[in-house]
């Protein structure tokens, strides 16, 4: 199942030590950046038939984020299922267990899964922390992995994943979405992530594949939702409206799933 889709060096537990080095000392959050993480046919067949945004169903567009996403892989080319079962494979999370030292990892097959994201030009998803469940199934979500498939990005386009201290007081590091780059990082309060507007040729677009991770919560772990923070360097009428809506999102999705009215939106954002 995993074979000749994930690089095979990522699949050694004879290096799963050095790259849980690499991931434990990391800042501000537990990461790893791993170059060439897809074998390199797979990777090309990723992105020779990487969906439309025409064909991606959700749309998110707000103060806060414009891109487009979505998880239904029927209808798309054979090898997003493919690269979806190797991910989500036992040999590939127990390898991640043995990288971060978290027991008992799995994906899903919800929109809070595995999927892809896509931006056209102008597109942003600023500074935020991710939901931290996913309540439907009972899991408490621990790690993202995000994919890359942009062959020839040059640096003038922006669109870096960038990773801030939980203060936000300091970029502390930048992953630029080139080709076939995975990032695994931990997701906590303690991992603030977005990236900036993108400035992009015409038929070009930033796109990822994702899988997000999970474990049954502990004790004392509770539904806390996606917020969105601003940057140091936002004005302040854009600090403002940012604060009120994440306070007016919330407060309401509190409100509503207390009155039985509506499903809290669990879609992300990264």
């Amino acid at each position: 199942m995993v074979e000749g889709i994930i690089n095979p060096k990522y699949l050694d537990p004879a290096f799963a030590a050095e790259l849980k080095t690499a991931y434990d000392t990391a800042s501000p959050c537990k990461h790893i950046v791993l170059e060439d993480f897809f074998q390199e046919d797979i990777a090309l067949d990723l992105f020779n038939n990487f969906p439309s945004i025409d064909q991606l169903n959700v749309k998110r567009k707000s103060l806060n984020e414009d891109k487009s996403e979505d998880y239904h892989f029927e209808r798309w080319h054979p090898s997003f299922s493919k690269v979806r079962s190797a991910v989500g494979s036992k040999e590939w999370s127990e390898q991640l267990g043995r990288i971060t030292g978290i027991d008992g990892l799995h994906t899903t097959t919800d929109a809070l899964g595995s999927g892809v994201h896509q931006g056209r030009n102008g597109s942003y998803v600023d500074v935020h922390i991710d939901v931290n469940m996913n309540p439907k199934l009972g899991l408490w979500r621990r790690l993202n992995l995000l994919v890359y498939l942009n062959k020839n990005w040059q640096p003038e386009y922006g669109g870096d994943l960038e990773l801030w201290n939980k203060e936000m007081t300091e970029l502390v590091t930048k992953v630029p979405p080139t080709f076939n780059t995975a990032v695994i990082f931990y997701t906590d309060d303690n991992s603030p992530h977005g990236y900036g507007k993108i400035n992009i040729p015409e038929g070009e677009s930033r796109k990822s594949f994702y899988t997000y991770f999970y474990t049954k919560p502990e004790d004392g772990v509770t539904y806390r939702d996606s917020k969105f923070i601003s940057r140091p360097d936002d004005g302040a009428v854009r600090k403002m409206a940012t604060g009120i809506k994440e306070t007016l999102k919330i407060n309401g999705k509190k409100l509503l799933k207390t009155l039985g009215m509506k499903d809290l939106d669990f879609q992300d954002k990264n």
